[in-house]
């Protein structure tokens, strides 16, 4: 699988667990909050990502994929406080596929 469609199966992925965490809990905490400020960075290349040549992908696509883990980082963080480990843990695995996507690029 390219990085391109592997970035947009991730994009999709942190939307669809977005939209699963706010079925759950509800849009109004910070933890969703800045889930979806993961989702609107990644959301931003999302359809152009195709677009962009090789040999600029990594530097195109690091600073969105580092700006969106940090913000998964700082939500799972805010959901351990909370007890909410189940949550937590799911975050954990959205942030361990963007890590293996950078480790690729």
């Amino acid at each position: 699988m390219s990085i391109s469609d592997r970035y947009r199966q991730l994009a999709e992925e942190i939307q669809d667990f977005l939209l699963q965490m706010q079925a759950e809990i509800g849009g109004e905490k910070k933890q969703v909050r800045l889930v979806e400020k993961a989702v609107h960075g990644l959301d931003e290349l999302r359809e152009q990502v195709g677009e962009i040549p090789r040999i600029r992908l990594e530097a195109e696509l690091t600073p969105v994929l580092l700006k969106a883990h940090g913000n998964l980082d700082r939500a799972r963080l805010l959901f351990e406080e909370e007890g909410g480990a189940d949550l937590a843990a799911a975050t954990w695995d959205m942030e361990q596929k963007i890590y293996r996507l950078l480790n690729d690029l």
